[in-house]
């Protein structure tokens, strides 16, 4: 993707969005739609890190909505796995940058048998380096039961050291629920 499709970012949309932004949520809380309207809000143009893939016929159709939501001025950039790498290969003038979502990543990485502590701890590291607003968008797993299986509790354990990692640094943070926000931090 060549850099002066995403050199549009303006002082104005760096000061209308701090610098990291957590929005986190339940299944079908608002989540995406929250991040999308407050990139939105802040600049005429954006890049979306999308984190899921097209592995079956829900999936694509989730997809497809998404980026029909979002229309024109976003640029996409799918990246399941190398979320880290992408973000650091972003020019430093790039537009705010929306990733969607921490879950899924979290989830991709563990099914390439990664090592999630380091893997969080390189993320952490890019939104330190990263000049431009980064708004991360990640499920809140752990407010149900117990899961009944192994890699069902290391998935909702690394998705709560996830969250809590991100929200540590994060200028804001903000709730999700019944698509209503409710500001944690900032």
């Amino acid at each position: 993707m060549p850099a002066e499709s995403l050199s549009t970012s303006s002082d104005a949309a760096r000061a209308a969005l701090p610098r990291i932004v957590l929005i986190l949520g339940g299944a079908r809380s608002g989540k995406s739609r929250f991040a999308e309207s407050l990139v939105a809000q802040a600049s005429a143009k954006a890049l979306y890190i999308a984190t899921g893939e097209r592995r079956d016929p829900e999936m694509i159709a989730r997809i497809a909505a998404h980026r029909a939501r979002r229309g024109a001025a976003w640029t996409t950039i799918e990246e399941p796995l190398e979320l880290v790498n992408c973000l650091l290969g972003l020019p430093p003038e790039s537009p705010p940058v929306l990733i969607d979502c921490l879950t899924l990543w979290l989830s991709n990485l563990m099914e390439a048998n990664r090592d999630i502590g380091f893997e969080i701890e390189r993320l952490r590291s890019a939104l330190a380096q990263v000049n431009m607003p980064v708004i991360l968008v990640a499920n809140e797993v752990g407010l149900g039961i117990v899961p009944d299986n192994a890699l069902a509790r290391a998935f909702r354990d690394h998705a709560g050291r996830l969250n809590q990692s991100i929200a540590a640094i994060a200028q804001r943070v903000v709730f999700m629920a019944a698509g209503l926000p409710m500001t944690l931090k900032g």
